[in-house]
C-alpha cells in the first residue's frame, strides 16, 4: 500500500510506490528479501523530522513505529526497538531508573533515526547520540540478521552506530545510560559580545550550555543544564557557575525535572535549518563571518535565530564530531520564509572553515565534496557494499550523497 509522504517542515514531498509497517523483526527480514530480489530499493523512516531527502524513494518506505519501547535492562545498559520515540523512550527508561546521557533540542525522532543521522545535544563532555550505542541489531541488504557490539562483527561498529540507513534496518539497539536523574534549567539573556568572551568559561563551567543568537536584535539567549544533585558530569563541575552579569541578566529557573522532559523543547512553528559542525578552534572566526553576512545580507528576511552548541570528539566513521573537539552552527529559517539563498551563502562561510554538514539538514554537498571531510570515508563505503552488495538502501539521492562522480 502506498501513501504520500510529507517530512515535519513540510519541504520534503514524495510518494513512495510502497509503505510498509513491519510489527517484528521476520516481517522486516522477509520485506528486505522481497524487495532485494525485486530489485526494487527499500528506505526506513523515522519520524519525518529530516529536512535532508535521506528517506525519500520511488521504492518502499519502511516504518518501524510499531517496533518500539524497551526490551530489557541490564545494570545501566538498555536495549530498545529502533522505532521507538525519543520522548517516549526516555519515559519508559524513567520507569525502569535510567536516562540518557544527554537528548538533543527535540524529541520527536526515532532512536533509529536520531543515532543514524548524528543527532545531537550540547555540552564538552558528550558526544552525538550515536556515542550511546554500544550494539546494534540490523537487517542488511541481503536479508541476514546482523549483531554488532564489541564482541560480534566488532569491526563493523564504527560504521553501523551511524549509517545513514545505509547498511541495514535497525531493529534495536542497545544503549550505554545513567541512573535516572534531574536536571535544572535556566536561561537568560545578554549581548552577544558578552556572550561570546564569557563562552568558554560558560561551557567548562556547566554540563550542557548552548546560546541562540537573535539578528533581528543582535542578542543572544543563553541556556544552561546541570544536575540538580550537584553530581559531576564530565568533564566540568555541575554547580552551575555563571560569570558576573554586570546588570545584563538575571538567570531565569526555567525548570528542574527528569532528562528526557528538560532538555528537548517543544517546536509547533515548523522551520528548516542547516548545520555544519566545525573544529571548536575555528568556531570564533567562522561565527564572526556568519554574523557579518547576516547583518549586511539576510537581516531582513531571517526570521529564525542561530543556534551554537558544543559536542565531544568520537571514533564514529560518518560522525560530523569524528576526531575533534566539535562546535556546531545552526542556522533556522521560519518553514513559511524563502531558505536557500540564505542557507547557501552559510553554507560556503561554513564549508571555508572546514565544516562538516548535519546529515539530517539542509545542505547542498555531494559525495565529492564530502569525502575529503571523513578520514574514515573509504571504511564506510567498504562496511556499505558488504552488508548491501545489491544497492537494495541506495536511491539516486543516497548515491549522489557516497558515490563519487
Amino acid at each position: 500500500m502506498s501513501r504520500p509522504f510529507v517530512n515535519w517542515s513540510g519541504s520534503l514531498a514524495f510518494t513512495p510506490s510502497g509503505y510498509a509497517e513491519p510489527t517484528d523483526e521476520e516481517e522486516v527480514r522477509k520485506l528486505v528479501t522481497r524487495v532485494r530480489e525485486s530489485g526494487d530499493t527499500l528506505r526506513p523512516v523515522g519520524s519525518g523530522h529530516s529536512s535532508s531527502p535521506l528517506v525519500r524513494t520511488d521504492g518502499t518506505l519502511v516504518s518501524l513505529h510499531r517496533m518500539a519501547g524497551v526490551i530489557d535492562k541490564a545494570g545501566d545498559r538498555a536495549t530498545v526497538r529502533g522505532g521507538s520515540r525519543l520522548k517516549e523512550l526516555g519515559a519508559g527508561l524513567y520507569d525502569v531508573g535510567l536516562a540518557m546521557d544527554n537528548l538533543g533540542d527535540v524529541d520527536y525522532q526515532s532512536i533509529a533515526g536520531a543515532t543514524a543521522t548524528g543527532t545531537h545535544g550540547t555540552g564538552l563532555g558528550f558526544g552525538n547520540l550515536s556515542t550511546q550505542v554500544s550494539e546494534v541489531r540490523l537487517v542488511t541488504g541481503t536479508g541476514e540478521v546482523l549483531d554488532v557490539s564489541a564482541t560480534s562483527n566488532s569491526e563493523l561498529l564504527p560504521a553501523v552506530r551511524l549509517s545513514l540507513g545505509v547498511l541495514g534496518v535497525v531493529t534495536q539497539l542497545t544503549l550505554d545510560l545513567q541512573p535516572r536523574y534531574d536536571l535544572h534549567r535556566r536561561a537568560w539573556c545578554a549581548p552577544v559580545e558578552w556572550t561570546l568572551d564569557h563562552l568558554a568559561d560558560l561551557q567548562h563551567t556547566n554540563r550542557n550550555m548552548d546560546f541562540y543568537w537573535y539578528p533581528r536584535s543582535d542578542l543572544t539567549q543563553i541556556r544552561t543544564m546541570n544536575r540538580a544533585d550537584g553530581a559531576s558530569g564530565p568533564p566540568v563541575a555541575a554547580a552551575g557557575r555563571t560569570p558576573k552579569s554586570d546588570g545584563w541578566y538575571e538567570p531565569r529557573e526555567l525548570e528542574v525535572g527528569p532528562t528526557h522532559r528538560t532538555i528537548p523543547q517543544d517546536r509547533e512553528l515548523p522551520f528548516e535549518e542547516i548545520e555544519y559542525m566545525l573544529p571548536s578552534e575555528a568556531f570564533p572566526a567562522c561565527f564572526a563571518e556568519v554574523r557579518r553576512r547576516i547583518l549586511d545580507r539576510h537581516r531582513r528576511t531571517v526570521g529564525w535565530r542561530v543556534l551554537v552548541r558544543s559536542i565531544a570528539a568520537d571514533d564514529i566513521w560518518l560522525s560530523n564530531a569524528y576526531g575533534r573537539p566539535t562546535t556546531a552552527i545552526a542556522c533556522l529559517q521560519n518553514a513559511a520564509l524563502p531558505y536557500e539563498e540564505y542557507f547557501r551563502d552559510m553554507e560556503a562561510v561554513f564549508r571555508q572553515y572546514g565544516g562538516r554538514p548535519h546529515w539530517g539538514k539542509k545542505h547542498w554537498l555531494s559525495a565529492d565534496d564530502l569525502r575529503p571531510l571523513f578520514p574514515r570515508w573509504d571504511a564506510f563505503q567498504a562496511a556499505r557494499r558488504r552488508l548491501d552488495p545489491d544497492g537494495v538502501f541506495l536511491t539516486p539521492d543516497l548515491a549522489r550523497l557516497l558515490e563519487e562522480a
